[in-house]
């Protein structure tokens, strides 16, 4: 039988119960847990495909649960919190992570990021590109290839792309990229980072219109999360 458990760590029971019935709607498994201490054994023993872990938590708070879990097992894990600051600390801490939504919430949007990150763990690899993606980089001639489009950019828009192409889905904080991207990032600011991005994403739609490959996420930073326009399927 195919395994469509779904954990929902929250400890509050209206909100958990009414996005368990969203979960369940979609056709997958929803489970709840309250307490932040039983949440690392009832993932070995069960094994969801997914989890949508709370920060706030009696018994053992969501940051900690997250570090440990990914000490033992590379499960999709989906933060959810009502404070912006505790993401900023996720990211710096580099848990591992692979979305985070805030509070409050629509159980809709929960249910569609849950179905995103799920068919992105499922894709088949090793396969060669999928025809909605057909990305190629060729960092010798700063050039990327989308759906047969080459595009010409800058070095430091190559590496950026780069970056954020090679873990699509995974929220890249700005002083992630700085550290990364720039050989010399003290010379530079976020707003340094922010500018190349959107030189970056205008070469990108330009290319490809009706296309959004790269999502700005408000106070936190960028991810890569293809949306092709259908008619380029």
């Amino acid at each position: 039988m195919e395994n469509k458990n779904i954990l929902i760590v929250e400890d509050e029971p209206d909100l958990s119960r009414l996005l368990a019935d969203y979960i369940e709607q979609a056709g997958y498994t929803p489970h709840i847990i309250k307490n932040g201490l039983e949440v690392e054994d009832w993932i070995k023993q069960e094994k969801p495909i997914l989890v949508l872990l709370d920060l706030m938590l009696p018994g053992k708070n969501g940051l900690d649960i997250c570090r440990d879990v990914r000490q033992h097992s590379d499960i999709p894990i989906v933060i959810t919190t009502a404070k912006v600051e505790e993401i900023d600390r996720l990211l710096g801490l580099e848990l591992g992570a692979d979305d985070y939504i805030c509070k409050p919430y629509s159980p809709r949007e929960v249910v569609a990021r849950v179905k995103t990150i799920l068919r992105r763990m499922n894709q088949t690899p090793n396969t060669g590109p999928s025809p909605t993606e057909s990305v190629f980089i060729d960092q010798d001639k700063l050039l990327i290839t989308l759906k047969g489009t080459v595009i010409e950019l800058t070095q430091i828009e190559l590496n950026l792309f780069k970056l954020l192409h090679e873990e699509p889905g995974r929220i890249f904080s700005r002083q992630h990229i700085l550290d990364n991207i720039y050989h010399d990032y003290r010379i530079v600011s976020d707003r340094t980072v922010d500018s190349h991005i959107k030189k970056l994403r205008k070469k990108l739609h330009d290319s490809i219109p009706g296309s959004d490959l790269i999502k700005s996420i408000y106070g936190v930073g960028y991810k890569y999360e293809p949306d092709w326009p259908a008619e380029s399927e």
